[in-house]
């Protein structure tokens, strides 16, 4: 039974008429470029915001994202990626930047409603057995703080995923599908490059190709969901979910936990408890994508 994506190609449509591999490539790179130069601005103007006395812990903890603010800085730098999306849209494609998202309104209805299924499931986990992850979680910010931090972290949260989102599931999936509608392009190579943009062996250790497998997995399903709904809605709202567990809820000591509750007692070059808790986290995707499905009823 093939895949209900007739929705897809009014998603596609306002990227045909210059659809041009060409351009295409050209784009991707002008993207990368107009990132890097306002990310040179961004930290730059960080850096002398927090001030000579702070710069030192502010820097140290931007390596790892191990303080709050460094984490803050670090997700909503990720806004700058929907920027050179916007431009290169504008001055290449000539087409509205909005466009990259689909119709506002579908977009809108789609995330409430993945949104409401992805809570639903997350309460279900929780309360279900097992329960705990085997061996006690160590304290990461303690609760006040935590929750004082909370709205600009989910907001920050809300930038970074949607900013991926914009970049692979919109802006490449749609110039891709424009000019070679066969899925295995369309789908296929935007989650290679997602997938190979998570692979870091310094942080994941012996497990980084399992990691960047899980990332092309993730990317196949969200060009999946943004297919069959016409707009980026659904794919936001699971990227979404999926990262505000895993940075703000339960994270590993390794990276990117300076806004977490609590943080696990292995790190990701633990080899044994990482292969096990892996499955688990395939699982969970395959379950948050088919509830979604359910609920945007495609």
């Amino acid at each position: 039974m093939k895949p209900n994506y007739y929705a897809h190609w009014g998603f596609v449509a306002p990227a045909k008429a210059r659809a041009e591999i060409w351009r295409t490539l050209l784009g991707v790179v002008l993207v990368m470029v107009i990132y890097v130069a306002l990310t040179q601005i961004y930290f730059a103007g960080l850096v002398l915001l927090v001030g000579a006395e702070a710069r030192g812990a502010f820097l140290a903890g931007l390596e790892r994202g191990t303080t709050p603010l460094a984490m803050l800085a670090l997700l909503f730098n990720f806004g700058l990626i929907t920027i050179a999306v916007g431009l290169v849209v504008v001055i290449l494609h000539r087409r509205p930047p909005m466009s990259v998202l689909g119709p506002v309104a579908l977009l809108r209805d789609h995330f409430i409603k993945a949104m409401v299924a992805l809570l639903l499931l997350q309460g279900v986990l929780v309360v279900l057995p097992p329960w705990g992850m085997g061996t006690p979680l160590e304290p990461g910010l303690a609760l006040p703080t935590w929750l004082g931090f909370l709205p600009a972290a989910l907001l920050a949260i809300l930038v970074q995923t949607s900013a991926e989102e914009v970049l692979f599931r919109g802006y490449i999936q749609q110039q891709l599908a424009a000019r070679i509608p066969h899925p295995v392009v369309w789908m296929g190579l935007p989650s290679i490059i997602f997938g190979m943009a998570h692979y870091a062996p310094d942080a994941a250790g012996d497990h980084a190709l399992l990691v960047a497998i899980w990332a092309c997995v993730f990317g196949l399903l969200m060009a999946d969901l943004t297919a069959r709904s016409g707009s980026l809605g659904p794919a936001i709202a699971v990227h979404f979910v999926n990262n505000a567990f895993a940075m703000l809820v339960i994270s590993v000591p390794d990276d990117l936990f300076g806004l977490a509750l609590y943080v696990t007692p292995f790190s990701m070059h633990d080899t044994a408890e990482v292969a096990r808790w892996l499955p688990v986290d395939f699982g969970v995707m395959i379950v948050s994508w088919l509830a979604v499905r359910l609920a945007i009823k495609r």
